[in-house]
């Protein structure tokens, strides 16, 4: 199998061709990014992570019936996934109120829900991802009404799931984000999850203590953000690569003594 041209660049994930008919290659960047790419730096690592954790889940999914764009990882960094025309939407869904949810409605932080919400966002880094509802979706076509109630099926499948997993892993699940696509197969176009996941797609607080484990460590200014995703990856039974994902350290600088002029 052979990488051909890059095809699309985004904030965390570059796709390029590939030999194999249908089939695209993912590669995970370590970019790190929010506020709509406000925010910028690189984390030596995280796309390591990123790959091994979202492989995993996404796996497993398929297990369950959840059909999705992997096939399989192809090294530490990239996967080989199915090439699918992305449904222009983000999909969240929300089990405990944080975030831009908080802000918007004034709803105090940490509030859970009694059931998940599932909201729709425009995906256009250009207007900041607004929020739409499923008659914006409709009136301008991004996507059918049988897609959408099929996608909302999916979603409370793949949050019932995810809830439990983390949970026998003493996580909570507070959200998550994801996108769908469509794969044609015997000329019949499959409405598939096409999206990592990942602690950068989901918010993850450790159950005890509510410690985010996930991206809003670099949101927040917390730091720490690989041990938090290595903790993720620890827990979940991952044995990943160790090379690039260990903090970097430093020895301490050493006083120098400076020759006086004669």
């Amino acid at each position: 199998m052979k990488k051909g041209k890059k095809l699309y660049e985004g904030k965390a994930k570059v796709i390029y061709a590939c030999s194999e008919k249908n089939y695209v290659i993912q590669h995970f960047k370590d970019d790190a990014t929010a506020f709509n790419n406000q925010k910028k730096s690189i984390i030596e690592g995280k796309g390591i992570l990123n790959n091994r954790i979202s492989e995993h889940i996404l796996t497993y999914l398929s297990q369950v019936g959840i059909k999705n764009h992997l096939v399989k990882r192809i090294n530490m960094r990239e996967q080989l996934i199915k090439h699918v025309n992305i449904i222009p939407i983000e999909f969240i869904v929300r089990n405990i109120a944080t975030g831009s949810l908080t802000k918007r409605l004034g709803i105090e932080d940490g509030t859970v829900l009694d059931e998940p919400l599932i909201e729709y966002c425009l995906k256009n880094d250009e207007l900041g991802d607004p929020l739409i509802s499923k008659e914006h979706i409709f009136a301008f076509k991004w996507a059918t009404k049988k897609e959408i109630e099929k996608i909302d099926k999916q979603l409370n499948r793949i949050n019932d799931f995810l809830v439990g997993l983390f949970r026998g892993v003493g996580i909570k699940l507070v959200d998550f984000k994801v996108e769908f696509g469509r794969y044609k197969n015997n000329n019949k176009n499959e409405i598939i999850l096409a999206d990592e996941i990942s602690p950068d797609t989901c918010r993850l607080w450790d159950m005890n203590t509510e410690k985010k484990l996930d991206k809003d460590r670099f949101r927040k200014n917390l730091g720490n953000l690989i041990e938090a995703y290595q903790d993720v990856a620890r827990r979940l039974g991952i044995l990943h690569e160790q090379s690039n994902i260990r903090p970097l350290k430093f020895p301490k600088p050493k006083a120098v003594k400076l020759k006086k002029n004669k």
